[in-house]
């Protein structure tokens, strides 16, 4: 049964011949490492950020509330006591501090290369350290701004 399955499976076929094509394929450039780097970067930003609630939901910049006291109007950055909310502005902010912290982590990585002259490793790891704390304590006040007695 197989060898008689195989001769008709192939007899339809021994006719036909397929074309000759000359196709040349398409000659791809790859984008150079930092462009990937950086349109990475962007699109890590813009995920951490919230951007898409911010398209869905469409909030307000930034908010504002009536001081008790004077009456007057001051402008509010954090929805506070809302962990389900935000403000634009809160998000944007809070999505520039992990890139920060993220930009750090490269500085002190370029840091311990090996081809580079001392002074700029200390200018690299001076600045990676800088950013990851400057990135840590914001990140930590905007969350005790955001749920308020949050770790106490």
């Amino acid at each position: 049964m197989d060898p008689l399955y195989h001769t008709l499976s192939i007899l339809p076929y021994s006719i036909l011949r397929p074309p000759r094509l000359r196709l040349k394929a398409p000659a791809v450039t790859l984008p150079s490492p930092m462009t990937v780097f950086s349109v990475l970067l962007l699109t890590y930003f813009l995920v951490i950020s919230g951007v898409v609630y911010d398209v869905i939901v469409e909030p307000p910049g930034i908010g504002s509330t009536q001081d008790p006291r004077t009456g007057t109007v001051r402008p509010v950055v954090f929805m506070s006591g809302r962990v389900n909310g935000q403000y634009i502005i809160e998000g944007l902010s809070s999505g520039f501090m992990f890139v920060l912290g993220g930009l750090g982590i490269v500085f002190m990585d370029l840091a311990v290369s090996p081809n580079r002259g001392k002074s700029v490793k200390v200018s690299f790891a001076v600045a990676g350290v800088s950013s990851l704390v400057i990135a840590y304590v914001m990140s930590m006040l905007f969350l005790r701004i955001k749920i308020p007695g949050y770790l106490r």
